[in-house]
């Protein structure tokens, strides 16, 4: 998730594990810790664009190395805190705040490698968005209780929050994924595989994605009192077949399209009008469309070189529009 939500899960659960005289300490260490996993950013080369997609969230992000990492913040903040705590304490906040951060971004829907390095999967639960202010406002505000009211209470209300919430979010889930599947059943379709994501920023509206025949099937779901579903479009899927055909043999250009659809996790498709930009079909800025949040454009002139990577993130008025249709659930979605 986004570094303040990472912040304030990490203080609230080192939070509960402190005692009431080294709950402020203790807060501030959790905090620090929450955020450093995503060090990793800084791992890139401007030679290599999908370098960062390989290394963000992955080795400081696994089970394994929070042992680790909590020790490596350790040694850093060592020297701010070693008058007000012992270094066993120092660490034992820092775990707990490290602990949280691979959890928490493993239920999202951008993928985490939690099993690093036995595996290089990339886990996903999708039961919260990337953003979410709802979420995060209500541990700031637990965050900011604890600190005026050291006693402990505030940091469980935190805890409890956190897992009320994500419970909630795999409730609202299951929901998408039923009618997703209902909704594929009145087309005729038998998934092969199908998966359901939050919208931006929220619970309620959510993206669902299923492979059928070589075709991925886009359709967005309201689950409010009761669900809602928003007809989306459909795009023809390419994979290691496509690429082989259409790319040169052991070109650096083959490669990175492996590496991108091993990101994407195999949901490729060309972008709609180019037949050499790949796109990753699960992302998009509204939740029932086909248009890329990200992808990767192929230049076969010049096959031993790096592919470009891409983004689109406009937000049009017409995709605000969409949303806020959706969101309140009106008619001309």
């Amino acid at each position: 998730m986004d570094p303040l939500s990472q912040a304030v899960v990490g203080a609230v659960v080192a939070g509960c594990v402190a005692k009431p005289q080294t709950i402020k300490p203790a807060l501030m260490l959790g905090a620090i810790a929450g955020m450093a996993p995503d060090l990793d950013v800084f791992i890139r080369d401007p030679q290599d664009p999908l370098l960062f997609l390989e290394y963000h969230r992955q080795f400081t992000h696994a089970l394994a190395f929070i042992p680790v990492g909590a020790a490596l913040v350790t040694l850093l903040v060592w020297p701010l805190f070693r008058r007000q705590l012992s270094v066993t304490s120092i660490y034992w906040f820092c775990f707990a705040g490290y602990l949280t951060h691979g959890l928490l971004d493993a239920c999202t829907t951008y993928g985490t490698q939690l099993l690093w390095p036995f595996s290089t999967t990339r886990v996903a639960w999708d039961i919260i968005s990337i953003v979410d202010p709802l979420f995060t406002l209500t541990l700031i505000f637990c965050a900011v209780l604890s600190l005026k009211k050291p006693d402990g209470r505030w940091p469980l209300f935190g805890l409890i929050w956190i897992g009320f919430y994500l419970g909630f979010g795999e409730w609202q889930r299951q929901r998408v994924t039923e009618a997703a599947f209902a909704l594929a059943a009145e087309r005729g379709h038998d998934p092969i595989r199908l998966e359901a994501k939050p919208g931006f920023a929220q619970l309620l509206v959510w993206k669902s994605v299923y492979e059928w025949e070589e075709q991925f099937f886009v359709d967005g779901v309201r689950a409010g009192f009761s669900t809602t579903t928003y007809p989306g479009d459909y795009i023809g899927k390419i994979g290691l077949k496509w690429a082989e055909a259409h790319l040169p043999a052991n070109s650096q250009i083959l490669k990175d399209f492996e590496r991108f659809r091993w990101f994407s996790g195999d949901y490729l498709a060309l972008s709609p009008g180019s037949d050499r930009v790949v796109m990753d079909v699960r992302y998009s800025m509204n939740v029932n469309e086909i248009a890329p949040l990200w992808s990767i454009k192929l230049d076969v002139s010049k096959p031993n070189q790096h592919v470009v990577y891409q983004t689109h993130r406009t937000v049009t008025t017409d995709t605000w529009d969409q949303f806020t249709n959706m969101l309140f659930g009106r008619e001309d979605s």
